[in-house]
C-alpha cells in the first residue's frame, strides 16, 4: 500500500530586514549587544549576544519573533529596521509588529486562509473583511491594492468602465476597493467623460491614441472623496 505524500508547504521568505538600521539604531541609543540580547529576553526571545551582532552583519537574517522583539528592545518602530518600504501582507503585519493569529481575529477570516493570502499574495476577503484588513495594518487604500494583489484586476476593471458602460463594473470595483458604491459613482463617470475627452489629460501635445494613467487618476478622484480609508 502506498503511502500517501504529505503536502509541501512553502518556506516562508525571510523577514525584510535592514542590517545596517539595527547597528544604527543599537548605536544610537549606546547598547551593546549583550544588552540588546537583555532587551529581546524582556519581550520573551532569548539569545546570544552574537546574533544580534551576526544581524549588524549580514550573516544571519532574525525570524519573525525575533524581528519584533529587536524593533522593541531598539525602541523603533519595525517598520524602521526594514530594508525598504512595506509591500507585501507580510511586511505590513510585521511593521505593526502583529502575528498572523491576530490579523486574522482582527479581520474575521480563519488563519488557514489568512496563512494562504501571505503565502500567495492574493486576498479573498468580502468588503467587510477587506475594510478590516485595512485597520489592523493601517494601509492607505493603495497599499491595500498592492498588498492583496488586486492591482492588475483594478486596472483592468476601469479600463473596461472607460471602454464602454461603466455601470456593469461599479460592485466588482467595490469588491476590490472597499469604499462606498456611491463613491466609485462619483468617479467614475468622470473618467469615462475624460477617456473620451482627451483635452482634459492635457493630451493636446500627445497623439490621440495616447493611453491616459487610468489607476493614478482614479486614485486622485477617489481621494478628492475623503473616503474613510484614506488612498
Amino acid at each position: 500500500m502506498r503511502r500517501r505524500k504529505s503536502p509541501t508547504t512553502a518556506a516562508p521568505s525571510p523577514v525584510p530586514f535592514s542590517p545596517e538600521a539595527a547597528r544604527a539604531h543599537r548605536a544610537g541609543l549606546g547598547l551593546t549587544p549583550d544588552q540588546v540580547a537583555e532587551g529581546m529576553a524582556a519581550h520573551g526571545v532569548r539569545l546570544l549576544p552574537g546574533h544580534v551582532l551576526a544581524w549588524e552583519n549580514g550573516e544571519l537574517r532574525p525570524g519573525e519573533a525575533e524581528f519584533i522583539a529587536l524593533a522593541r528592545a531598539l525602541w523603533c518602530p519595525a517598520a524602521q529596521l526594514m530594508d525598504g518600504r512595506p509591500v507585501s501582507l507580510r511586511d505590513h503585519r510585521l511593521a505593526r509588529e502583529l502575528g498572523q493569529e491576530a490579523v486574522a481575529e482582527r479581520t474575521g477570516v480563519s488563519l488557514p486562509a489568512y496563512r494562504q493570502a501571505e503565502l500567495t499574495g492574493h486576498w479573498d476577503g468580502d468588503p467587510d473583511q477587506t475594510h478590516a484588513l485595512a485597520q489592523a495594518l493601517g494601509l492607505r487604500l493603495t497599499e491595500l491594492v498592492e498588498a492583496t494583489g488586486r492591482g492588475e484586476a483594478l486596472d483592468r476593471l476601469l479600463r473596461q468602465c472607460v471602454a464602454g458602460r461603466w455601470q456593469p463594473h461599479l460592485r466588482p470595483l467595490a469588491r476590490l476597493v472597499p469604499v462606498p458604491e456611491a463613491d466609485l459613482a462619483t468617479v467614475l463617470p468622470v473618467l469615462h467623460q475624460e477617456h473620451h475627452v482627451p483635452s482634459h489629460w492635457g493630451a493636446t501635445a500627445q497623439p490621440r491614441t495616447a493611453t491616459p494613467p487610468l489607476v493614478p487618476r482614479f486614485w486622485h478622484l477617489l481621494s478628492a472623496l475623503d473616503p474613510a480609508i484614506p488612498v
